[in-house]
């Protein structure tokens, strides 16, 4: 598997963007802040992620998505640490990274891969999804913040 920035005028993966995070507005804006990273087996687009700057010195971790027949092979771990590494190799002093109080699989992920938590963001999803969105049978209503020194 080898990951790389998506090339100028390669089209972003929206579908599989679009799994990570439902709303169609926030993505396409980071999209054109961000950098777009791709995770390419066997010629297909299996994963992918942005790294998008917030601050000075900061930069964040958005919509890490990995294909559905793809998950639980390492490819998620794999996407994290690529933008771990991409963001030191950038020059940031800081990753940040945000997921919903239910998604329990990638609280684990991100702190498997060093990250800490840092604050919660309440009613963060009430607030800019019109939806409600729900996983593992929890309604996602606060953002979990966490954050890495890099």
């Amino acid at each position: 598997m080898d990951i790389r920035m998506l090339g100028e005028g390669e089209q972003p993966p929206m579908e599989l963007m679009l799994n990570a995070d439902p709303s169609k507005q926030l993505v396409e804006g980071y999209l054109q802040r961000g950098t777009s990273y791709v995770a390419i087996d066997s010629g297909e687009i299996v994963g992918v992620y942005v790294l998008l700057p917030t601050r000075p010195a900061t930069v964040e971790l958005v919509n890490v998505s990995v294909r559905e027949e793809h998950q639980g092979k390492g490819i998620g771990k794999q996407l994290v640490r690529h933008a771990v590494r991409q963001a030191k190799e950038e020059g940031y002093q800081t990753i940040e990274v945000g997921t919903g109080n239910s998604s329990v699989d990638q609280l684990a992920l991100y702190q498997k891969c060093g990250f800490r938590m840092v604050g919660i963001d309440r009613d963060f999803f009430l607030r800019h999804y019109e939806e409600p969105l729900f996983e593992n049978g929890i309604q996602v209503t606060d953002m979990v913040r966490l954050s890495q020194d890099l």
